[in-house]
Order: C-alpha cells, then sequence, then structure tokens
C-alpha cells in the first residue's frame, strides 16, 4: 500500500512542480470553500474522534488540541485563503551572475517534491500541511495519530475533491488511514519517494524518526519555553506578558513553562506574580528557592520536580525557580530548554542584546510572550511546523521552508574549453 502510495505522491509532485502560481492559488480557494461547504461532515467526524479520545482518558491539553469547532474550521479555512494571498517562493531567483566562459548562471527556488508528515491529535495540521505543499508545489503523505482517524479521513477526501474538481491528482494530498505503527516505521525508509520528513508530536516520536529514517527529518515543535525576569521590570507589565504566555492557550508548543526570577526583586514580585496566577487558575510548581515566598499567597503552590524542568506541561500549570542574574538564567535555558522559544523581561538595553547573543533557540523575544512563535504571526502563513535544529530551516516554517534550489546555466551553444 505504501509503494503505491509513495509512487502515486512522486508522479503527482510532478504535475504540481510545473503549475503556476494562479493555478495553485484556484486549488487553494476551492480547498477553503469546499471545507466550510462540508464543515459538517468533518465535524461531525471529529466529535467521533472527541468521544473515543474522552472514553480513553486523553489529558485536557490533548483534548484541545484534536478538538474542532465551527469557529476553529473557518478559521482553518481563512488560514488557507491567506496562503493563497502569500508570495510563491518557487521560481524565485535567489541570485546570479555571468560568468567569464560566457555561461549565465542562477540559483531558483523549487519545490522539494513529496513531503511525509507524521502527527498526533492535532487536526488542524492536516490542512495547514495541505495548504502550505500545493502552494509550493509539493505532493504530500500525512500520518496522523489514531486519535484524529475519523477527522482527518474526511478532511482529506474534502481535499482530494477539490483537487479533482481542478484537475490535479488527488494522490497530490494523501493519507495513511491506517493505525499500524509498522507502517510508520515502513514511511520512514521511503527515501525513493518522499524527499522530506517532519513529525510534529511528542520526544518520542522525533526520537523514534531521527534514529529510524533514511529520510531527511526536521525535527521541533517540543517547546520547554522559559521567561527569564529581569531586576529592573515593570511588575504590571512583565507579570501581562507571562500570563499571556501561560494561559493564552497552553496547550500549545509555545506556551511558557518555566519563569526564572531574579533573586533581588524576588520578595515583592512572586506575591504579584501568585495574585495574578491565581485569577488565571494556573498551578505554581515552585524551586526550593521561591516556595518560601509563595507559600501561602492565593495561588495553588507544589515543589517542583527535577523532571518538570525537562517536560511540557501543557496546562495551567508553570514551574517558578529564582536565578542570581542573567548569566544564571541563561545556563538553565541551556541545561533544560529545547531551543524553541525563551524571552527575556528587561529594561535594560544591555541585558536584552546579551541574552539575544546568549541564547541560541529558534525564536528569542525581548519583552514579548513566547506566544508569537507561529506561522501566521510571523506574517508566513499557516505554518508546516516549528523546526528547532538549524538545517535546513528554523523556527516556524512556513513556505520558503518547503523549497530547495536548482542552479541553471544559460548558454549560447556553450562549451566548456
Amino acid at each position: 500500500m505504501l509503494e503505491q502510495m509513495g509512487k502515486a505522491a512522486k508522479q503527482a509532485s510532478w504535475q504540481l512542480a510545473v503549475l503556476s502560481t494562479a493555478q495553485k492559488n484556484q486549488v487553494l480557494s476551492v480547498m477553503a470553500d469546499r471545507l466550510e461547504a462540508d464543515s459538517d461532515i468533518i465535524l461531525q467526524a471529529n466529535q467521533q474522534d472527541m468521544a473515543q479520545a474522552r472514553a480513553s482518558g486523553m489529558s485536557e491539553a490533548l483534548l484541545d488540541r484534536l478538538l474542532l469547532t465551527p469557529a476553529r474550521l473557518t478559521a482553518i479555512a481563512n488560514d488557507v485563503r491567506q496562503v493563497c494571498r502569500l508570495n510563491d517562493p518557487v521560481g524565485q531567483v535567489l541570485d546570479g551572475n555571468l560568468l567569464d566562459s560566457g555561461l549565465k548562471l542562477e540559483r531558483r527556488r523549487v519545490p522539494l517534491g513529496v513531503i511525509g508528515v507524521i502527527y498526533e491529535a492535532r487536526p488542524n495540521v492536516t490542512i495547514d500541511v495541505a495548504s502550505l505543499c500545493l502552494k509550493t508545489g509539493n505532493a504530500v503523505i500525512l500520518r496522523g495519530g489514531k486519535e484524529t482517524h475519523h477527522t482527518n479521513q474526511a478532511t482529506v477526501k474534502v481535499i482530494q475533491q477539490a483537487l479533482e474538481q481542478c484537475g490535479l491528482p488527488a494522490a497530490a494530498v494523501q493519507a495513511i488511514d491506517s493505525p499500524d505503527r509498522a507502517l510508520v516505521n515502513k514511511l520512514l525508509r521511503m527515501d525513493r519517494y518522499v524527499d522530506m520528513l517532519i513529525p510534529r508530536g511528542g520526544a518520542g516520536l522525533h526520537k523514534l524518526c531521527r534514529e529510524q529514517s533514511t529520510i531527511p527529518v526536521i525535527t521541533g515543535g517540543i517547546g520547554v519555553c522559559h521567561i527569564y525576569v529581569d531586576d529592573n521590570v515593570d511588575y504590571d507589565k512583565a507579570l501581562t506578558v507571562i500570563e499571556n504566555a501561560k494561559i493564552q492557550r497552553p496547550s500549545a508548543c509555545n506556551s511558557v513553562e518555566t519563569l526564572l526570577v531574579n533573586r533581588s526583586i524576588a520578595d515583592s514580585f512572586l506575591p504579584a506574580l501568585s495574585a495574578r496566577m491565581a485569577e488565571a487558575g494556573v498551578t505554581l510548581h515552585a524551586s526550593d528557592s521561591a516556595m518560601p515566598l509563595l507559600q501561602g499567597g492565593p495561588a495553588q503552590v507544589t515543589a517542583v520536580k527535577a523532571e518538570d524542568y525537562e517536560d511540557e506541561w501543557l496546562s495551567l500549570d508553570l514551574n517558578v525557580t529564582l536565578v542570581e542574574d542573567i548569566d544564571q538564567a541563561i545556563e538553565h535555558i541551556r541545561s533544560h530548554g529545547t531551543n524553541h522559544s525563551d524571552a527575556i523581561l528587561t529594561r535594560s538595553l544591555r541585558n536584552a542584546e546579551y541574552f539575544v547573543r546568549a541564547v541560541d533557540s529558534s525564536a528569542v523575544y525581548v519583552n514579548a510572550s513566547t506566544r508569537f512563535t507561529d506561522g501566521g504571526q510571523f506574517g508566513l502563513g499557516a505554518e508546516v511546523a516549528v523546526s528547532t535544529q538549524k538545517l535546513h530551516a528554523r523556527g516556524p516554517m512556513g513556505l520558503d521552508a518547503l523549497t530547495t534550489y536548482k542552479w541553471i546555466g544559460y548558454g549560447d551553444d556553450l562549451v566548456r574549453g
């Protein structure tokens, strides 16, 4: 089955690669319209998945990721329309030169070919990935988790109908329907057909792909994100940023998980933090140094465990610890972070610049919420993933990250001397 899917995807990619921008935008426009027109089918399928997920005891954080509502589906369809309005990178000339030999040489963006994406309880990924791949002339093979089985089936069917309506092969967007995990291992070795693999899920999935894949893998999306509160902040403004980073959507990979507070302001800042977090229903996980200043406050507080610093809460929970200075904060981030998104709250330009240079994350913020690490917020359109590695893409992966380039030489019956 996978062999046939791979062959069909590769053939479809050749057709997509020669489409004009107008043709690709037409497909996306039809796709968005059909997502809204057939929303009842998709939402009913999603309710089946939600019912099964609740019965299996899925956490509230993952249930929130799985849930589709009419408003969320409309927003996703509008995201597809937004991709139509983005500049098409395919065909862009990156640079060029006229060589002494007379050869006119240029480096031009081209599609990667076939993208494989493995993801878990995120039905929006199906549409986000499909729209970005189609815009860049790539075919895609999707493998969602069993949690999203019915939703993905319904969504991919709608997308394939849009493709066929526009005279393109349905194989441009395919999904592996079977929950058999052996198929994932087989997909990881389909380098004959798949040009790049993107896992979107937990640390276990990323580890599996890195160790088993014969296809280049883009890893990321695991966000143990930090905010360092410097010794010279405006408390109210700082607490507003922290609150946004934690509660705006706690199940997202760019929500803050650990707060590092400069010890010199802890006596006054932590009680204010406790009051604000209590209002938001956040449980604080305090280090030994922070606990005496948080105990007795309005927020629920418990002792932090060493392993809490290493993983995402994805819920209304926040680690709090004290640091002596900015260097100790940076050292904590280097030891426990995942190179996703980290921030400093400060009124010192010197400290801000030092933090930006020293913290090696894909997104670093000064006086801003970590929640901005998102393709839409960055103006890239719906992202295909957030990469925390350095090759070939980093941070939110938009259209450019789904292209490579080729060298093109123009001559006048030119031969090498």
